[in-house]
């Protein structure tokens, strides 16, 4: 039989997640939301907190908890922070390739600076030209003694402008069907963030492009086998990537039904709580339903990956979902809202535009769908 509650550390896990979210995080998503910016004192408290540390194995001075640890984390920092959220699931997507495809020397250099939150990840992989198709990217290296030199821009990179430790997937000048990747740091001669997005939703969470001009690193440097870059890159992506959006998705969808229970206990029509009315419990009813299905799929996924075996099907399953229920339970609590859910003083809105950004991420709904057809198929 299987179980499906959650072990007596992973509750006590759970339960010092939403603490730091609700004490450490709340107190900034004001400002956050005002200003567009990033909160550093929210990357300081994540990193005291050590939730970087979660997937980094103990010997690198990680937690190793795993990964339905990091989820149960997204989970509850999502409800509060959306754009938190974001911002450290995509730390865990910079350093998961590390952990996974780095030689000893590489680990011992990056990774208990990751953990402590000393340093700061992300992954350059997309580009105007490949996004959904990595393929179509145009970047490239070419080895100049025993250095490579990396030439190209990426866009839509979250945490571009607080990263130093970035994995950049470039193609081989010489033979365009070669890719590799490499771990570039932010002080690196021809590397540099550059344009910095202003996004509908998730406002606190950055996002923006680099640029990589002549930028010479060391063949130490060098992510995995040359020419095997793709199956580094897009392994983070599939596994762990999408397992983070998932995460950003519950928590927002459970911020969306505590907010319109909430508010339809509060608002008077007719005489009494619009929570009698039939048509509201019906969308509370659909709210539940989405969130505690969509909280199977997420922690089966997770459990898989867990076990050590692949679970990028099954998190792609989980990532079209959960995001597309998302954007519907912001929807809906906004309707609940009526008037009110137009108005920037209600959280709602705030959901609502964090909720559009949810979809794109880690790869669009579309795109999970043509994996899932691949996979029901094969």
């Amino acid at each position: 039989m299987i179980d499906f509650t959650f072990t007596e550390e992973q509750e006590m896990f759970r339960k010092a997640a939403r603490e730091v979210a609700e004490n450490q995080i709340a107190p900034h998503v004001a400002e956050m939301e005002k200003t567009g910016k990033v909160s550093m004192e929210v990357v300081k408290a994540l990193g005291e907190a050590e939730m970087m540390a979660l997937t980094i194995p103990e010997a690198y001075g990680g937690l190793e908890l795993g990964y339905t640890a990091r989820l149960i984390a997204l989970e509850e920092i999502a409800r509060v922070s959306v754009a938190t959220a974001m911002m450290l699931q995509v730390f865990a997507l910079g350093i998961e390739p590390i952990v996974k495809f780095g030689n000893d020397e590489q680990k011992e250099k990056y990774l208990p600076g990751l953990a402590a939150g000393e340093r700061l990840a992300t992954v350059g992989v997309t580009e105007a030209t490949g996004g959904s198709d990595p393929t179509a990217a145009r970047t490239t290296y070419k080895k100049d003694g025993n250095d490579y030199i990396i030439n190209g821009r990426k866009c839509f990179i979250t945490n571009s402008h607080i990263a130093d430790t970035i994995t950049v997937l470039a193609k081989d000048e010489e033979n365009p069907k070669v890719f590799s990747t490499f771990i570039v740091e932010k002080e690196t001669e021809g590397f540099k963030p550059t344009h910095e997005e202003h996004k509908v939703g998730m406002r606190g969470c950055n996002t923006g492009e680099l640029s990589l001009e002549n930028c010479r690193v060391p063949a130490g440097s060098l992510l995995g086998v040359e020419g095997k870059g793709l199956a580094v890159a897009m392994a983070a992506i599939g596994d762990v990537g999408r397992g983070g959006m998932v995460g950003c998705a519950l928590g927002l969808q459970t911020a969306c039904l505590e907010a319109a229970i909430k508010f339809a206990n509060e608002r008077v029509l007719y005489g009494k709580p619009i929570m009698k009315l039939q048509t509201i419990q019906n969308k509370i009813a659909e709210m539940k339903v989405d969130l505690e299905a969509g909280r199977l799929l997420g922690y089966r996924a997770a459990a898989i990956q867990d076990s050590g075996k692949r679970s990028s099907n099954e998190f792609s399953v989980a990532k079209y979902f959960t995001t597309e229920a998302a954007q519907k339970a912001a929807k809906m609590a906004a309707d609940i809202h009526g008037g009110y859910g137009c108005m920037e003083e209600f959280a709602v809105t705030r959901y609502l535009r964090d909720s559009f950004v949810l979809g794109p991420s880690a790869g669009t709904s579309d795109i999970m769908k043509v994996i899932i057809a691949r996979w029901a198929i094969s």
